[in-house]
């Protein structure tokens, strides 16, 4: 047992002697701890991302007193504390801008305080990947707990999810659907605790956490209300004092393998494209060299074969009741790295050996795809230098291939201001190009590249069209939308002197993404090209624009790939 308790880094706080020692326990003990639980047992920190600024993980308080439970029942110590939280609905310009700003608060509450492993308490879209970049930075024995999705939406006697927000938002600008249409819609789509029902981001980033290995089977799926969700929590508090015992960190976890594993694993789910960008930022933290080819390479040949919204029918709901996403692994164990470790010490094939469909609807198989079309297909051409992304499975098979003339839009607001004007030059064979809405640009790489339609194509009947930009897509979103086009128009690429009347060639089989210009008029453009005011000239905006790399990098700030470990930097007593 003494051998055990020196090992715990909180043996660096509360087991010494004379006036450091006295500080840290007597400080401690002000909040009613008796000294025996300071005295060698693991302290786990629960680091929790609850606000009521973000609806989405609303009730992650009430999830961490399940964690604290199993924690206290395997001889553990739990100490539950806030950081940043990020909430996709309610944040301006958009909660992508503070990812890298919570990992940094995460990275940094772990190293600083007397933690020996960390329960990461998360739910909405960025809080995923921002907790496990964090963690990955200090790189002690850490478990994700997901806040679940919530229950489907009902409206008017079906099911609705976040997905069809973009189809209520293009029918209202047609007049199809009133206020009162909206309104109704509205009250039915969150009817409970949890983030987005459907193959959103938010849930992306579960299956992500679980099929790295980071999570409890089971983690992704089940839904926010369901009692199972308490259980996972209990039990993933129990594991992770097991985990520090057995000093199994993310390192031991994140292997090369385990990173294909989970991009095989997007692409069998319909995951969002934020997959790419986060698993990339990740991967930079626990130094696991992931290229942006690698989600083609290891995409390529694996169908989808989860029914899911926004590339299928179903909802998240569907997929717990119908197995979960380790029948969804075990239908994929001929292509997956079996062997690979996961949170609870067993292989990712132990987790899945016992796992049985219950819904061949939901989760269909390898020989009988739901879909052939799956997984995230990455661009190259003079027009993203450093490459692109598309997500077939949610797009318009006949515009898979498509040569128009582009409209271009240089920011944001030229796009709300142009996009109904009746004198839009514009028609449904055109290509929507949307600049200066990456990275640096917008700043923070917002989740507007699946433009609506312009509002005299609505009336036309038109519902996709091909559109780019440099910014992102809500994975809740679908269309033929081209994103993350590399360099940024910020960065003074070739996407930045992209002209309306340029004609623009799109060919996804021959990953293919260009426009009809030689390399002499592409220089002379950027020759011309000046870049815009910067946003903001301090604070935090300023660090970001400054240190924030592009997005086939993952759009991590430059001085935080690789880990710094869990060393403090010194005493301060």
């Amino acid at each position: 047992m003494e051998n055990e308790e020196l090992k715990l880094r909180s043996r660096g706080w509360f087991g010494r002697s004379g006036k450091d020692g006295f500080i840290y326990r007597a400080w401690m003990k002000k909040q009613g701890i008796p000294a025996y639980e300071l005295a060698g047992k693991p302290i786990i920190g629960i680091c929790n991302t609850w606000s009521e600024l973000t609806p989405c993980n609303s009730h992650l308080r009430d999830l961490a007193e399940s964690v604290k439970r199993g924690v206290i029942e395997a001889g553990g110590y739990p100490v539950e504390f806030p950081v940043m939280s990020l909430g996709e609905t309610l944040m301006k310009p958009t909660a992508m801008l503070y990812r890298n700003l919570v990992s940094m608060d995460v990275e940094e509450s772990i190293r600083a305080n007397p933690l020996d492993g960390v329960v990461l308490l998360c739910g909405c879209d960025k809080t995923t990947p921002a907790l496990v970049m964090g963690a990955c930075s200090v790189n002690i024995p850490s478990i994700v707990v997901s806040g679940g999705p919530m229950l489907t939406g009902r409206h008017r006697g079906r099911s609705i999810g976040t997905s069809d927000i973009w189809r209520f938002s293009e029918e209202y600008r047609s007049g199809k659907m009133t206020d009162e249409d909206m309104t109704l819609a509205e009250a039915g789509m969150c009817r409970s605790d949890g983030h987005c029902a459907v193959m959103g981001t938010a849930s992306t980033m579960a299956c992500m956490v679980e099929a790295l290995g980071l999570s409890l089977p089971h983690n992704a799926a089940i839904p926010a209300p369901d009692s199972a969700r308490k259980i996972l929590a209990h039990m993933s508090g129990v594991e992770i004092v097991k985990m520090v015992r057995e000093d199994r960190k993310p390192s031991d976890i994140l292997t090369r393998e385990a990173f294909e594993n989970a991009i095989m694993l997007n692409a069998a789910v319909g995951g969002s494209t934020n997959f790419v960008i986060h698993l990339l930022a990740i991967a930079g933290r626990i130094g696991v060299p992931l290229a942006l080819e690698d989600f083609d390479k290891y995409s390529a040949g694996v169908p989808l074969i989860a029914n899911l919204q926004p590339s299928g029918e179903f909802f998240m709901e569907d997929l717990y009741y119908a197995g979960g996403l380790q029948v969804v692994l075990k239908e994929l164990q001929a292509h997956l790295h079996k062997s690979c470790i996961t949170a609870n010490g067993k292989t990712l094939e132990e987790n899945f050996t016992a796992a049985a469909c219950y819904n061949d609807a939901v989760i269909a198989t390898v020989d009988k795809p739901f879909n052939e079309v799956s997984g995230i297909v990455v661009l190259r051409g003079n027009m993203c230098e450093n490459g692109a992304v598309i997500k077939p499975s949610a797009a318009s098979p006949q515009l898979m291939k498509h040569r128009g003339r582009a409209v271009v839009f240089d920011d944001i607001d030229d796009y709300k201001n142009s996009i109904d004007d009746p004198a839009l030059e514009v028609d449904e064979h055109s290509v929507l190009v949307l600049k200066n809405v990456g990275p640096k640009g917008y700043p923070g790489m917002p989740e507007v590249g699946n433009m609506g339609m312009p509002a005299k194509l609505l009336d036309k009947g038109v519902t996709d069209m091909v559109r780019i930009s440099d910014g992102r897509m809500s994975g809740t979103g679908f269309g033929t939308v081209v994103l993350h086009a590399s360099p940024e128009a910020a960065a003074g690429g070739n996407f930045a002197v992209v002209r309306t009347g340029d004609i623009i060639v799109l060919d996804v089989p021959n990953r293919l993404l260009s426009v009809e210009l030689s390399e002499e008029e592409l220089e002379r453009r950027k020759r011309e090209w000046r870049p815009q005011p910067k946003h903001m000239k301090r604070g935090y905006v300023s660090l970001y624009t400054k240190c924030v790399e592009q997005a086939d990098l993952g759009a991590d700030f430059d001085f935080l790939r690789g880990n710094s470990g869990s060393e403090v930097t010194k005493d301060s007593h």
